[in-house]
């Protein structure tokens, strides 16, 4: 499918998805204590998978995960194994605003990947978005570690910001050599390799007393909600109006996220968290473009 403009439709899956991405660090950081970083996020892609590889069998998209099954394995480690144990583990230290707001550097890898790896070209304003995103980042930590002496915040950051590198790689991937494969496929077959890759360490990292009752909501939201149905959305994104549009979505998530932990589980937002976040976004705006595109379409409306 060639990349096209986007249109009213992709921006509202563009918000739709920040939404439910959003909502993910509060589920994460609601469970992630309860069961572990493994045993969440095997519960977190299997729940996924039952409701999403019946749909792929009645829409016959099994073929296509047969048939690009190495690229797809190597999209699941990057987009979904690794990166979400990573940051199953963080949050278990860190808030689920904070941790959003790490994820949001996530633009800031895809475009170093995509250069070191791809030789796609990286302008000077991107270089100076990431400078003005990274320093939101450590003002971040900073703030949160005080004098960093927190080891176990530190690691926790670190976790953040692997996390928001393998999201990067995971990105070019997508982009490079299974733009033409279906949202859908894609998306199973990461959930099958994910669930079988995880298994091992979740069976390993089992709780001894299953825990009962409202908890398991947030599992099942995590799974069905901000795993399934969100990453079909976002693959089906990136095949319509490219990566770096796709990953434009960085700007709310962290709106959201720190929206949703205040209101669910009465997470303090500090006026220094709101401005390192604002620099964050400012970065991300410089290094996808989507700054410059922004103010010159305020401008038209303006003119007009």
């Amino acid at each position: 499918m060639p990349i096209s403009e986007p249109v009213l439709e992709d921006y509202l899956v563009l918000i739709l998805l920040s939404a439910i991405w959003g909502a993910s660090f509060l589920f994460l950081r609601i469970a992630s204590p309860v069961f572990g970083p493994f045993f969440l996020i095997e519960m977190r892609v299997a729940s996924a998978l039952l409701v999403l590889l019946p749909v792929c069998i009645v829409l016959g998209k099994q073929h296509e995960i047969l048939l690009h099954w190495r690229p797809i394995f190597l999209l699941s480690l990057c987009n979904m194994t690794v990166p979400f144990c990573l940051l199953a583990y963080a949050t278990l230290s860190i808030s689920a605003g904070f941790a959003s707001i790490i994820n949001s550097t996530v633009p800031f890898f895809t475009a170093i990947l995509a250069f070191t790896l791809w030789q796609k070209r990286l302008s000077l304003s991107a270089v100076v978005g990431m400078l003005i995103g990274f320093s939101g980042v450590v003002l971040l930590m900073v703030d949160y570690a005080g004098p960093l002496s927190s080891s176990v915040s530190l690691l926790a950051i670190a976790a953040g910001l692997a996390g928001s590198v393998f999201y990067g790689l995971a990105i070019n991937l997508m982009a490079q050599y299974l733009p033409a494969v279906s949202g859908v496929a894609v998306t199973t077959g990461s959930l099958i390799f994910s669930s079988l890759t995880l298994l091992p360490l979740a069976l390993w990292q089992m709780p001894e007393k299953m825990p009962t009752g409202s908890i398991w909501l947030s599992v099942l939201s995590l799974g069905i909600v901000c795993t399934g149905f969100a990453f079909v959305l976002f693959y089906r994104l990136i095949s319509r109006i490219g990566s770096n549009l796709a990953v434009t979505n960085t700007f709310l998530i962290p709106l959201f996220s720190l929206f949703w932990a205040n209101l669910f589980l009465a997470e303090e937002i500090t006026f220094f968290m709101l401005f390192a976040c604002t620099l964050v976004l400012a970065g991300v705006g410089l290094t996808t473009g989507s700054l410059r595109k922004l103010i010159k379409f305020c401008r038209v409306k303006l003119v007009s």
